[in-house]
């Protein structure tokens, strides 16, 4: 693909079937082609305090920084990352920053993923175990790796199966989230766009209860309509259990 990707969204929230309220927050900047999906986490409101500020603060600051050289931002750039990674790992860092510091020992913390268009590229960042995937050409890609135990355990023990896996006594103990330490490893990377292609960002509340099988076959059905791909989504998770928070955010570039 040459030149910027038209791009339609679609995005819907919802607190599930077992939560008295609703931790998860999304933005969509349509001017700067960015978006984000945050799964908050903490006792009282802490956990919906912290999705809501990762949400603003890496929205502003990417929205703020589109002229600005990197040289004034508040972190230096890694001389290994694109403009457009760069870009996006400090907003997340800012982000980290403020939450940490609105936190006051009250251990509050944030699930992000974000994605950024520009030109023919996505960028992708994220920190927790909110997630990206790609629909391409049939196929569906998980493009980001959770940061969490269950994660962990599998590295060393890569033959597990899916009934393991299932039953891991720690699979939603995430290991990294903005807000709990003044500093944070963001995982990012960049790929080019094809004509086409769709991305699905979405909490754990969704990728917990469905198989990447069956998202990928809502989305299929669904072709053009992506608010109805939406719906769906979020309609099958809470079918399916509803335990958590569910966020669905999609993106269909053409």
């Amino acid at each position: 693909m040459t030149g910027s990707p038209c791009v339609r969204y679609a995005a819907k929230t919802d607190v599930g079937m077992r939560r008295g309220h609703n931790e998860d927050c999304f933005g969509i900047l349509e001017a700067e082609q960015l978006a984000l999906v945050a799964d908050g986490m903490g006792g009282h409101d802490a956990g919906e305090v912290a999705s809501r500020l990762a949400t603003i603060e890496v929205a502003t600051f990417y929205g703020s920084t589109i002229t600005t050289a990197p040289s004034r931002w508040p972190f230096d750039p890694s001389p290994d990352l694109t403009d457009l990674e760069n870009r996006l790992v400090c907003a997340f860092k800012v982000a980290n920053r403020r939450i940490h510091a609105a936190a006051e020992g009250r251990g509050m913390g944030t699930t992000l993923v974000a994605a950024a268009i520009h030109d023919s590229h996505i960028c992708i960042a994220h920190v927790g175990d909110s997630r990206i995937y790609r629909i391409q050409r049939g196929a569906i890609t998980c493009l980001t790796r959770d940061h969490s135990l269950l994660e962990q355990f599998k590295d060393i023990n890569p033959d597990m199966t899916r009934e393991e896996e299932a039953n891991f006594p720690y699979k939603n103990v995430i290991t990294r989230a903005l807000g709990l330490a003044d500093t944070v490893e963001v995982d990012v990377k960049q790929l080019e766009i094809e004509t086409g292609d769709v991305y699905l960002m979405c909490s754990d509340g969704l990728s917990g209860h469905l198989s990447d099988a069956e998202m990928l076959q809502v989305l299929v059905d669904c072709g053009a309509d992506i608010t109805g791909a939406a719906n769906q989504l979020v309609d099958r998770a809470n079918r399916a259990g509803g335990n958590d928070n569910i966020t669905v955010v999609i993106l269909r570039c053409s």
